[in-house]
């Protein structure tokens, strides 16, 4: 870089800190509170789960949605039988296949009179406030951006400036209606969550819940709706307010929804497995105690936040409590050194963990993979069994990220934890900093050996056919090297690095390890 040059990219950098440390919002002070509908039992979900829930009033139903069909059918049908309320809180609503037909079905639901609360965090919406403006201008349907960006301004410059403000954001996602029936999980509202692409290999749950821990996720929910970090689209543009009619909007969507793959799509949701068991009557609610863990949304406020209001502290007493086995699904991982030390403990105490994540060929986020790689050899060392995905993602893909954070696309999205194959944890939150100390999350931990068995046995399935298992070999003189165990062409196989990857990129992800950023992962 030519001194010309250099000087040109300072200039503009300053000029991107300066616009980023200008940027301030407009006053929310037009938004009012508003709360989930406690009696919701005489609508048609809360008749049916009545009926349901005779014999388990302290329990609640659950069912695992690992399948995308089913995933994306069961927030559809959930929409279609909607009386009163529906309350979406996401971390990304894509503007893709999956994420209009989503909004379809919103929008017919409003059309009926049902009241929408559509919560979303604002890290994937640059250049769609029209479109949002456009949904908040239903009468039934109402918009908030949770932890905006200045509209005025760059979002590159307020990144750059703003570490522990901007750069934390709410992952949380959840999904319930009538306050009858939620789906908490890993998803985000995109193609690459619910097979719209056959090319895209992925694995990911949600769970679907019935009984009373449907009202903790409301209570959650209204935390953030009624947040001040919570801004109404109005309030952030008020110069699109009626810029463009709901009746145009929906125009727009009709005509993005005749697209020959879309009607293929539609044809796989209505073939899904879990319409064919509702059809049959088929349908089986799995019964245990369930409780809602969530971090408090002033968490993205203030790094004080009161302990007991994170959603890390409130997991990790069932963590130390584990006697036998514990499994961990995490597309990120990155434990850093007390959690590597926490893991190692437990396994020296003759727990067996087990550790499902991302290998460099599978990682969409290469920074993220950098800071788990640092720590495979002490985890290792611990007897902490490690097993990375066995697939592989192309340029084209990576490519095609959303975010700073990227999405997984071909590769394990699935968190959760599995402890003694008796408790599980399934949500947002994935075994790293960002989810523990600067991202809010959500999750429902529970009690059912049914239910951690099945994850246990789906655990042991990819592990089994669908992963590299990571071996420590030490030599003579006491160098210490890993060793991936696999599958491929159907034989089996050692690899002496990371397997699928080039030279230039495991020294990319060896320099990246070496930068103080291990925080931001």
């Amino acid at each position: 870089m030519n001194v010309f040059r250099l000087n040109h990219f300072l200039t503009v950098l300053c000029i991107l800190f300066l616009a980023g440390g200008c940027a301030s919002l407009p006053p929310n002070t037009t938004s009012h509170k508003s709360y989930a509908l406690q009696d919701t039992t005489d609508t048609r979900l809360g008749v049916k789960y009545d009926e349901l829930k005779k014999g388990h009033s302290d329990t609640s139903g659950f069912i695992p949605l690992g399948n995308g069909l089913d995933a994306f059918m069961a927030r559809a049908l959930m929409a279609q039988n909607a009386d009163l309320t529906i309350d979406a809180q996401y971390y990304m609503i894509h503007n893709d296949l999956t994420g209009l037909l989503f909004a379809e079905q919103l929008l017919k639901a409003a059309d009926r009179g049902v009241q929408l609360r559509i919560l979303i965090d604002d890290m994937d919406l640059e250049g769609r406030d029209e479109g949002l403006s456009c949904i908040a201008g239903h009468p039934n349907i109402a918009v908030r951006i949770f932890n905006p960006f200045n509209r005025q301004t760059s979002r590159l410059g307020q990144l750059l400036t703003g570490f522990g403000s901007v750069t934390r954001r709410m992952h949380n996602k959840s999904f319930t209606v009538d306050n009858q029936i939620t789906i908490v999980g890993g998803r985000n509202i995109g193609d690459e969550y619910f097979d719209a692409d056959p090319a895209f290999a992925f694995a990911d749950l949600d769970l679907m819940a019935i009984g009373p821990v449907v009202k903790e996720v409301s209570v959650s929910f209204d935390e953030y709706w009624n947040n001040p970090m919570a801004y109404p689209i109005d309030v952030l543009r008020p110069d699109l307010t009626h810029l463009i009619t709901v009746e145009e909007g929906r125009k727009k969507l009709t005509e993005s929804l005749t697209r020959d793959s879309v009607v293929t799509y539609k044809q796989s949701l209505a073939n899904s497995g879990i319409v064919n068991l509702i059809q049959n009557n088929e349908l089986v609610y799995t019964w245990g105690q369930g409780r809602v863990l969530s971090d408090h949304p002033d968490k993205l406020a203030s790094y004080d936040v009161d302990p007991d209001n994170t959603l890390s502290s409130q997991l990790t007493p069932f963590l130390k409590d584990v006697d036998r086995d514990l499994l961990i699904f995490s597309p990120y991982f990155v434990p850093g050194k007390q959690g590597t030390k926490a893991l190692g403990d437990l396994s020296k105490s003759g727990v067996r963990v087990r550790i499902l994540t991302n290998s460099l060929a599978s990682t969409d986020v290469g920074v993220v993979h950098a800071g788990y790689a640092k720590y495979r050899r002490a985890l290792l060392r611990a007897g902490v069994e490690l097993y990375e995905m066995n697939t592989v993602i192309s340029k084209e893909q990576r490519k095609g990220k959303k975010g700073i954070h990227g999405s997984s696309k071909a590769s394990l999205h699935a968190k959760s934890f599995v402890m003694d194959r008796a408790e599980i944890f399934v949500g947002s939150l994935n075994f790293d900093p960002r989810s523990v100390v600067e991202n809010t999350e959500i999750g429902i931990m529970v009690s059912s050996e049914d239910l951690a068995n099945t994850a246990a046995k789906a655990f042991d399935h990819i592990t089994k056919v669908m992963a590299f298992r990571l071996e420590l070999q030490t030599d003579d003189e006491g160098f210490e090297t890993i060793i991936w165990h696999g599958m491929e062409n159907g034989e089996k196989r050692i690899w002496q690095a990371d397997p699928h990857t080039s030279f230039w990129q495991r020294f990319g992800i060896g320099f990246l390890s070496l930068l103080p950023i291990e925080s931001q992962l």
